[in-house]
């Protein structure tokens, strides 16, 4: 049997849980009106169903973070949205019991806020914005109680602020700064003397996510690869400066949670895209796998979606997608005694069963310099062993990677009989930084050459019809949609390129501020490579392109313009190569308001049909 396309786009998903500090309640962003915004349960109502969530935010726009404040007996909220996808994202306190709402940042709604930590006894949140320059972020402390935000560290180099964090004693700020995405300084403030002292060794390029301070002060956790090629677990100590390695499994470790109570660590590791969440008891160094269904392939937590411990560090919240199950938030009691994982959220599959979506396979794939690229591939279910159309789906990044979490538009397409395959090229993240960085400037076209590999190894499938191979990318992957057809053009029956880039030197000279320098030390800088960005941007090779191509853009785009997409499908007219055109008035860096992705994902089937004659 197969379902209309509506029932794929409203399917739901829940993500970011935070418990309150009295444990009894759990809030969450979950997507139920088509938006996501914040919900919460009363976990004391059922505590082995699915108690009936309560919504409370209403906006327009989606929320994209939200954490409870942990001082016993505050209801408040933390929560963070932008406005059209603009990622100028504004802060506001939300008293769940009342439903009282306002805003921390108001009158700066043309200003990027990266959320820190609430603070453990002040009712104060930490924050980085770029308010004076739009290229550079310094540190604020805000009262959420009200009145201005307090500069507290002045920053004088471009590059992002995040993973801010309280020390015990309010005293000191730890943070990361970002000058590119894979080299990070770790900092601390002191509070006393606004004097800022690097704790992570300048001569050795790393990165650090998720710190944390032991609760006595003499630690400091993070997830990092220093001195090695992947994440891994490791902890400072703050007096003498010496780190050392806590878990290091020969992948990367990612989302890593620190107990209020300093006993427990949480974490993830990433095997072959699929996270498995384990538990270290500090005290006496057992380390414990969660129970089913976190030990199978899927996907634990996402982007600012760490595993969140309650108040009295005896239960684990996070999200958990499968490739055949949308995101549901769990809760895992770490009870020795009982040691239960219970699944709290239930969402909307849009009324398809699940045994009806389709685990891909993992498969390796021969590339030009022998090397083996790994790769999702999706079969369509019943549909037989032939002469399936394919397409080629390019994760955008390019510092990300494809994981087999759920894609309700792979699933749509796996089911009116089309094959996915979904390549983690050279570039993606997950395997090492060795593999990260391969495609690094000059290297760029060694993953457009992968991806090249890819279709080619789908038409060598017996059950592939190798004159209907598709490639399809947003972003990052939009850039990589172009390059293939610009350089591989006799590979392709159609392309769909989304947000993507057009052009690297009017893509950097127009992009965000804050972003510019964070993606020269990707793609090439155009003080010294503006020749190689002109001679790679698929902009000035449109003449190679020969299948059709659909382009869909948000106007509101801080990250990818909307000229990148503008001056592509003009290039395209002039030449008259078959062109679709869609813009999102009101969306950003993707498209995500469920009114919008009505039209999208019906405008993508009916191109490509037509491009087919299906």
């Amino acid at each position: 049997m197969t379902y209309p396309l509506n029932r794929f786009v409203n399917i739901r998903s829940v993500y970011n849980p935070s418990f309150s500090a009295d444990g009894r309640f759990l809030a969450f962003l979950t997507d139920i009106t088509g938006r996501f915004q914040v919900w919460q349960i009363d976990l004391t109502v059922d505590e082995d169903g699915f108690p009936w969530p309560q919504q409370l935010t209403f906006s327009s726009d989606q929320v994209l973070y939200v954490t409870y404040s942990p001082v016993p007996g505050d209801n408040r909220l933390l929560f963070g949205q932008d406005a059209g996808g603009s990622e100028n994202l504004q802060l506001h306190i939300l008293d769940a019991a009342s439903g009282v709402e306002y805003g921390l940042t108001a009158g700066h709604e043309d200003v990027m806020h990266i959320p820190g930590k609430w603070s453990r006894d002040n009712g104060s949140v930490i924050f980085a914005a770029n308010r004076r320059d739009p290229a550079i972020f310094d540190l604020y402390v805000q009262a959420v109680d009200g009145g201005p935000a307090q500069l507290v560290w002045e920053h004088n180099q471009v590059g992002y602020l995040f993973h801010a964090v309280w020390s015990p004693d309010n005293k000191h700020i730890a943070f990361v700064r970002a000058a590119h995405s894979a080299a990070h300084d770790l900092l601390e403030l002191d509070l006393e003397t606004g004097q800022v002292r690097r704790l992570s060794p300048a001569d050795r390029p790393a990165r650090y996510a998720d710190i944390s301070y032991a609760p006595d002060g003499r630690f400091l956790y993070a997830n990092t690869d220093l001195g090695s090629d992947f994440l891994h677990v490791a902890r400072l100590e703050l007096s003498s400066g010496v780190w050392e390695t806590l878990v290091a499994p020969n992948a990367d470790t990612e989302n890593l949670a620190q107990s209020p109570d300093g006993r427990y660590l949480a974490y993830c590791t990433n095997r072959d895209g699929s996270s498995y969440l384990e538990l270290i008891d500090l005290a006496t160094g057992v380390v414990r796998p969660a129970p089913e269904p976190a030990t199978r392939p899927g996907v634990i937590g996402g982007p600012a979606d760490s595993p969140c411990f309650s108040a009295d560090s005896q239960r684990l919240a996070f999200s958990y997608s499968s490739a055949t199950r949308t995101s549901d938030t769990h809760i895992w009691n770490f009870d020795p005694s009982d040691d239960a994982l219970l699944r709290k959220t239930d969402s909307s599959h849009g009324g398809i069963p699940v045994n009806h979506f389709v685990a891909p396979l993992l498969v390796h794939y021969p590339t030009f310099d022998g090397r083996e690229i790994p790769a999702f591939f999706y079969k369509p279910p019943g549909q037989g062993n032939g002469n399936w159309p394919a397409i080629v789906f390019v994760h955008g990044g390019p510092e990300s990677q494809f994981r087999p979490d759920f894609r309700f538009f792979i699933q749509y397409f796996a089911q009116y009989g089309y094959a996915v395959l979904a390549p983690n090229v050279r570039g993606s993240t997950g395997y090492g930084n060795e593999y990260s960085h391969l495609d690094d400037v000059e290297k760029r076209m060694d993953s457009v050459a992968d991806v090249a590999y890819a279709a080619r190894w789908l038409a060598s499938q017996p059950e592939i019809d190798a004159g209907k191979v598709i490639i399809y990318g947003g972003s990052y992957g939009g850039f990589m949609v172009l390059a293939s057809m610009t350089t591989y053009p006799d590979l392709w029956a159609a392309g769909v390129n989304v947000v993507g880039i057009s052009n690297f030197v009017s893509f950097l000279e127009n992009t965000s501020g804050y972003r510019r320098a964070h993606r020269e030390s990707e793609y090439g800088s155009l003080a010294t490579d503006r020749e190689f960005l002109q001679s790679i941007s698929p902009l000035n090779q449109v003449d190679k392109i020969v299948a059709p191509l659909m382009v869909i853009h948000g106007a509101n785009d801080p990250r990818v313009p909307l000229s990148e997409a503008e001056q592509l499908v003009t290039a395209l007219q002039e030449r008259e190569v078959p062109v679709r055109f869609l813009v999102f008035d009101d969306e950003g860096h993707g498209i995500v308001k469920l009114k919008n992705r009505l039209v999208l994902y019906p405008a993508v089937v009916e191109f490509l049909n037509e491009v087919l004659g299906t």
